[in-house]
């Protein structure tokens, strides 16, 4: 995450950790700051934060291996039976992205 960030982690309350940042603002009117990408280590998963739904993203979430999704959130039990590659081009699409917006 870091260096598709490019910026160093950064603690996002008392469990996340983050890097980068962008600001963003709801139709609403409410505004708030946000990392680029993120994870934390859950209890009962390894919670990374990124933005899912580009181009792509599907294709390299099949190759990921064991995981399941939220929103934006990618839960893997662990990094044993993750491809590597796949997790890093997918972090990298994410934040290129999420860069375009």
């Amino acid at each position: 995450m870091k260096s598709a960030t490019g910026a160093k982690p950064e603690m996002w309350g008392p469990s996340i950790v983050g890097f980068g940042s962008y600001h963003y603002k709801y139709a609403s009117g409410r505004e708030a700051d946000w990392f680029l990408a993120g994870f934390s280590p859950r209890k009962q998963n390894l919670t990374l934060y990124i933005m899912g739904g580009f181009k792509g993203a599907d294709s390299l979430l099949k190759k990921m291996g064991k995981h399941t999704t939220g929103g934006s959130c990618l839960y893997l039990k662990g990094l044993a039976d993750v491809d590597l590659a796949a997790l890093k081009r997918l972090v990298e699409r994410s934040v290129a992205e999420m860069r375009k917006h």
